[in-house]
């Protein structure tokens, strides 16, 4: 495929870690940067040898060689953002989650399908070397029949920036949300949550959201599995943790409690001493072209001055940015839907804001929206 796809990065804080994958891809071409602060843009313009630069997003779109944007900025406007690139005529990846709202996760999968172009929500653990190797280990049959899945999400995000303070758990649910929906692409179709314990009132007022924990049942359509996920983000202690454990007939998997040490397969049928081991879990760059597979490895931006908080307490998020990239790119390239595309990205945002609407009113079941009958 000798292809190149024109890709513009808008947000050139986590964004940057983008940049060399892009550069370094052989179908890809690292157009155009954009960020509102003119210094930290020429700053990273200057760093990686990009021309093309933009402090107004509306003029970006306007450039007839952007094919495709890859939106990093804050949440609060990765809506409006991807609403605005789909309708000007623009492929959309986006860093999650999608949207902050139900209907604006609506509204994205119709523009996608009115539009005609591709949207991918840029979701790590799903291309995380974990989620991978469980994937396979179920692919091969090796799990036998999948019985249940559950995913935490846990992380102290006091002194992070503007929206953060205060957030309700489940409205950053897409890691933990993704990997069980993600690993038999199943559709979640209603959801039940609680919450639990309570937050400083400094920090409860601004959302309204008291919730120190918030723990989730999903029920999935068409399929005789559910999946359990909870979340926190202040006043808990715990080391950050994005776990994904997957129980099967014939093998399950199970998560370290502590960062850096092994997973467990769990063998059913062993004697009881034997039925537990850890194990390794393989890096999965060979899936990935030659030019970008050392990216699974490490950081690119500022590695060792200023790596992005998100990345240090992510642990990495699992190699998974390159894996991202590729998909974006050959989805684009080979004219077919990236995984997630736009009706499972909306379909898993929505989990979590729903799930906390579930959480307010005592555990109640909400419905999801058929997203994919709107694609």
């Amino acid at each position: 495929m000798s292809q190149k796809i024109n890709v513009a990065i808008v947000g050139l804080g986590f964004g940057a870690e983008f940049i060399p994958i892009y550069q370094q891809h052989p179908n890809a071409n690292m157009y155009a940067i954009c960020q509102r602060t003119e210094s930290k843009l020429n700053e990273v313009g200057d760093q990686y040898g990009i021309e093309v630069r933009y402090t107004s997003y509306d003029d970006l779109l306007n450039d007839p060689n952007v094919d495709a944007v890859h939106i990093n900025s804050p949440i609060p406007n990765h809506a409006e953002q991807t609403l605005k690139a789909l309708r000007a005529g623009k492929h959309v990846a986006c860093t999650v989650p999608m949207a902050t709202s139900v209907e604006d996760c609506i509204e994205i999968v119709k523009a996608t399908k009115e539009s005609g172009k591709k949207y991918m929500m840029m979701e790590t653990v799903v291309y995380a070397r974990e989620f991978l190797f469980v994937k396979e280990l179920y692919e091969k049959g090796e799990l036998g029949k999948v019985q249940f899945l559950k995913a935490s999400h846990q992380q102290d995000m006091e002194g992070w920036p503007d929206y953060w303070p205060g957030l309700p758990p489940m409205h950053y649910a897409t890691h933990c949300v993704g990997p069980v929906a993600g690993l038999l692409k199943l559709e979640a179709e209603y959801v039940s949550c609680f919450g639990s314990g309570t937050i400083s009132e400094d920090l409860a007022k601004i959302h309204n959201s008291p919730f120190a924990v918030e723990s989730a049942h999903i029920k999935f359509k068409d399929s005789d599995l559910s999946a359990y996920v909870y979340r926190s983000l202040f006043d808990v202690a715990r080391q950050y943790r994005e776990s994904f454990e997957v129980y099967g007939s014939k093998k399950s998997f199970e998560w370290p409690l502590i960062e850096g040490e092994d997973p467990v397969i769990h063998t059913a049928k062993k004697p009881e001493h034997e039925i537990a081991e850890k194990v390794a879990t393989p890096d999965y760059a060979h899936y990935l072209p030659e030019e970008i597979r050392h990216f699974t490895g490490k950081g690119v931006y500022n590695l060792d001055e200023n790596a992005h908080l998100s990345f240090v307490q992510g642990g990495g998020h699992g190699g998974s940015h390159p894996h991202l990239a590729h998909e974006f790119i050959t989805a684009l390239i080979e004219d077919r839907e990236p995984f997630p595309n736009a009706w499972q990205s909306a379909n898993w945002t929505s989990v979590g804001i729903l799930a906390h609407e579930s959480a307010l009113q005592g555990g109640a079941l909400i419905q999801l929206p058929d997203f994919k009958e709107l694609a």
